[in-house]
């Protein structure tokens, strides 16, 4: 199925079927069609989901950062949802769930993180903004992923035209390392929410230890795992991924 974007105020995003209220946060080099397969599949299953386009380049600069994206969900969420939601974040999105998750306990029913970042990741770097290079950025896109043959041209090509445009790159850069430095460590035991951490067993960016640390970490959360997957499980294994969020949720509505 195909999804329209919905543009209303300063909120681009999809919305699909109707239900229960779930908000699906994307990477920061990840889009809207991250989330494909998890809007069929929950669409279908009495879930509302929501995937807002997070204001990654659209910051002033000086707030270009995980807490003024955190606030931009939470202003969608009053905004546009009746009542507390299940928040799913992928990488950078899951470290905005957890922020989120925190500042505002009572807009936040469940949190679902995959490729989480928030302790430890590995990012681009100082190095990511390689104009031109496309087999570079081929390369680096490829290793997100267990199977290279996810990373598709048109992904490749996505990738190509955000570093290619110098703002953009700028504030990847920038919100890199916001991610690094806002270490959530000290944080984690006040997550009061049930949480589902589901993760690649090949995690390149985020490494499993990640997500072992998460889970001692997090009272109320549970670990899976998913073999021969990487950093975004929910594109690279999204049958498994669903199967297993959806056994998961499915009592707790």
């Amino acid at each position: 199925m195909i999804f329209k974007t919905k543009k209303e105020k300063k909120f681009v995003y999809i919305e699909a079927g109707e239900g229960h209220p779930m908000v699906l946060l994307h990477g920061l080099m990840g889009g809207l069609s991250n989330f494909d397969a998890m809007l069929n599949y929950f669409s279908d299953k009495g879930f509302k989901v929501f995937v807002p386009q997070l204001p990654i380049y659209d910051l002033p600069v000086l707030n270009t950062n995980l807490t003024s994206i955190s606030k931009y969900v939470i202003r969608f969420i009053e905004e546009h949802i009746e009542g507390p939601v299940t928040l799913v974040g992928n990488s950078m999105g899951g470290h905005v769930g957890l922020i989120t998750a925190l500042a505002r306990p009572d807009l936040i029913q469940h949190l679902v993180l995959t490729g989480s970042s928030g302790l430890y990741e590995r990012t681009f770097g100082d190095s990511f903004p390689r104009k031109g290079d496309k087999q570079y950025i081929r390369r680096k896109t490829e290793e997100v992923f267990y199977n290279p043959a996810v990373a598709t041209d048109e992904l490749v090509d996505e990738v190509f035209a955000t570093v290619n445009d110098r703002m953009k790159g700028i504030k990847t850069v920038i919100l890199a390392r916001s991610a690094i430095k806002h270490n959530m460590q000290k944080d984690l035991p006040n997550i009061s929410c049930p949480t589902c951490i589901i993760w690649g067993k090949q995690d390149n960016v985020t490494p499993p230890d990640v997500a072992v640390e998460m889970h001692k970490d997090i009272p109320n959360s549970d670990l899976f795992w998913i073999d021969e997957c990487g950093h975004a499980a929910m594109m690279e294994k999204p049958n498994e991924f669903n199967e297993i969020l959806y056994n998961w949720i499915k009592d707790k509505i």
